[in-house]
């Protein structure tokens, strides 16, 4: 590992080895047969501090001490519970046998977890511990288990953060080259803040001089990551806003929209948690509506999200009005939205908008198959009720007032990017490269003045850094990718301007009950991710075709979305269009030509949902499909993401995992189902 040769063992080291195996099988027989049986004689300790001693990776291993302590501590007679010696002899055992293994490997998990766990029973002294902390991280300055250890000791013995600060000051002064003591640095600090104590609270009042402190670093040896990845954490600390806002909404603020049921849309900076009735007012003709429910566009078990839905119906009896009602949406509790590190909401915002009563147009009976070639679209013309439309969507998609930047931040961030913008004059450094790219987008956020115009100064620099990164580290091709493709979306939607160069008009208005008027093409694009979300929340009609989008995570909060084209991109697995389950108006879909069950394993199937997960309850209508077949149970990553969806079109030719049983399956899914893989069915 760490770039080092595994060498070819020798005949004596594959005799040792076996040695050593058929030593650790016959402790272990031994140790489980007493394990089994409850057995926790002072000689099956003994063994069982061979076996460990052996393997110290060895978990049932420590797990059995642990029951062993608990069941001599209970056993002793009352005389000796009161013996104090007695007790702290049985610790020290226990500590002991933890040394050795620490000896055997410093890195063990079980180990140092085991130590926690008898230090938290009390009797055996923490000096004793920091001096024996002192001589391992002397051994091995850099080891994240000892550092994770300091601070379990640090807290049982009260020991201040700024004294903890100042030990972790001196290991970097004397090896800059230390992960895990820059780490435990950002530990501290972040304490020091959310304590709000004093001389570090404002937290401008100490980012100045650790700015300054790891320059000293980075700038001695570019190439050592070290100090970079606490310069990344820094420039956390200054940009990040200090509370969950409101960026975005649909209906936009101002709109007016024809429809009797309708979604609306709140899309926060961050994850959430706390959008319901109490917090969040809505009002229909300045009457408080009682019934409504918010949920999450996310499948996560701990029901927060970045972006919330719920929808609205004019009551049927106004149907034959010709009344414009106005909606508000307002923040009626803000402090109890709150984000997922616990930071309340404290910013009021509400958006209005009209509705004009009408009998919603129901696209069952279309039967033409929509297509998505150029053939079918042409130019939007700036002079056509159409322009105007977009532009009215633009502009009111963004009203939403935007914490403003601090002075001291800009400085701040301007002085930095002096300051790479040197290093790298002079050293080629791929990490240097990537933090100036960071610098620059976050300047650029510093100095917009409102949501509706970004500030775009740096942005062709900043490409040009991740294209750069792109060549020189081709490892990490894929992350500069995806950032290179965000920082582009940002472009592309920065202005109403450059947006609409990208919008294009259905020819035919058959299908526009469907697709709406405008379809928005970000195809052949090179995209590998999708981003500013925020400005595409009216989008009907999305193509993303000709891309190498590998996720669509966030699509969901395109809650009107009815036709998407994702064919020719790189998504590997069902579970990578997990976020169509929340897409209810989704009708027209293209996922042809992709990588769907090319690769015999796909890790990501274990981070997403599944018939066994917490984050989605298992649907029984799926045992329907399963009884008739037993390959069907194969299909269930399909399953849980179509099975809400009231699909027309599908194509999905081009994808491994598509098979005569597949479609069958997908045929039964789908009973509205028109179109299949461009044929029609009877």
């Amino acid at each position: 590992m760490h770039g080092r040769p595994r060498k070819s063992a020798t005949p004596v080291d594959e005799n040792a080895s076996a040695l050593k195996a058929a030593k650790i099988r016959s402790l272990q027989s031994q140790f489980l047969e007493n394990h089994h049986n409850h057995i926790y004689t002072k000689e099956a300790l003994e063994i069982n501090a061979k076996l460990i001693e052996c393997n110290p990776e060895f978990m049932t291993a420590w797990n059995y001490r642990k029951l062993a302590f608990e069941h001599n501590i209970s056993s002793q007679s009352e005389s000796e519970k009161a013996d104090s010696d007695h007790i702290k002899s049985i610790v020290d055992e226990e500590l002991r046998v933890v040394e050795n293994a620490l000896r055997k490997n410093f890195k063990s998990y079980g180990a140092w977890h085991h130590r926690k766990w008898v230090l938290s029973k009390g009797n055996s002294s923490t000096e004793r511990e920091l001096r024996l902390l002192n001589l391992f991280q002397k051994q091995d300055t850099r080891n994240f288990h000892a550092w994770n250890y300091r601070r379990f000791i640090a807290g049982l013995k009260n020991i201040s953060d700024e004294k903890e600060l100042q030990f972790t000051t001196d290991m970097i002064n004397d090896n800059f080259s230390n992960y895990s003591a820059w780490h435990n640095r950002s530990v501290l600090l972040s304490h020091l803040l959310e304590k709000k104590v004093e001389g570090y609270f404002p937290k401008e009042i100490f980012l100045k001089e650790e700015y300054e402190f790891v320059r000293n670093a980075v700038f001695t040896d570019p190439d050592d990551q070290s100090g970079w990845f606490y310069h990344l954490w820094l420039l956390d600390q200054t940009v990040k806003v200090d509370m969950p806002n409101l960026v975005s909404s649909w209906p936009p603020h101002g709109s007016e929209i024809t429809k009797t049921t309708f979604p609306v849309i709140l899309l926060f900076n961050e994850p959430v948690e706390g959008v319901n009735l109490h917090t969040v007012s809505v009002q229909v003709e300045n009457d408080i509506t009682k019934n409504t429910t918010w949920s999450p566009l996310s499948a996560n078990k701990f029901k927060c999200g970045q972006a919330w839905l719920t929808h609205l119906t004019i009551p049927p009896g106004e149907f034959n009005s010709s009344k414009i009602f106005q909606v508000k949406i307002s923040s009626e509790y803000p402090q109890g939205i709150i984000s997922l590190n616990g930071v309340p909401c404290s910013r009021n915002w509400s958006f209005a908008f009209g509705v004009s009563v009408c009998h919603d147009v129901q696209p069952e009976g279309h039967s033409l198959r929509i297509s998505m070639g150029e053939e079918n679209f042409s130019t939007i013309d700036v002079n056509s009720n159409m322009m105007n439309f977009l532009k009215s969507n633009f502009d009111l998609a963004t009203d939403y007032e935007q914490p403003t930047s601090s002075k001291w931040k800009s400085e701040l961030i301007a002085s930095e990017i002096d300051q790479y913008r040197e290093l790298l004059s002079w050293a080629e450094c791929k990490i240097g490269k990537l933090t100036l790219a960071r610098l620059l987008m976050a300047n650029d956020a510093m100095i917009t003045d409102t949501a509706v115009a970004p500030n775009m100064t740096h942005v062709e620099e900043v490409l040009q850094l991740y294209s750069e990164l792109m060549e020189l580290d081709p490892t990490h091709y894929q992350c500069y990718k995806d950032e290179y493709s965000l920082v582009f979306l940002k472009q592309v939607t920065s202005s109403k301007e450059s947006l609409m160069k990208y919008c294009c008009q259905y020819k035919e208005s058959m299908s526009l009950n469907i697709t709406g008027n405008v379809c928005l093409r970000f195809n052949s694009l090179s995209l590998s991710r999708m981003g500013s979300f925020e400005r595409l929340l009216w989008v009907q009609s999305l193509d993303l075709s000709h891309n190498q989008l590998h996720s669509i995570e966030g699509l969901e909060a395109l809650q009107l979305l009815s036709c998407l084209n994702l064919s020719h991109n790189k998504l590997v697995s069902f579970m990578a269009l997990d976020p169509l389950r929340f897409m209810k108006s989704l009708r027209v879909l293209n996922i042809s030509y992709n990588e769907i069950g090319a690769h015999t394993v796909d890790t990501r199937r274990y981070l997403c949902s599944s018939p066994l997960s917490h984050t989605l309850d298992y649907d029984k209508r799926f045992e329907e499909f399963a009884t008739s077949d037993e390959k069907v149970v194969n299909f269930w990553d399909a399953y849980s993401v179509f099975s809400g969806l009231d699909i027309m079109q599908l194509d999905i030719t081009g994808n491994a995992a598509v098979d005569e049983r597949f479609v069958l399956f997908l045929v039964k899914l789908f009973p509205g189902l028109k179109w299949l893989d461009g044929e029609e069915l009877h």
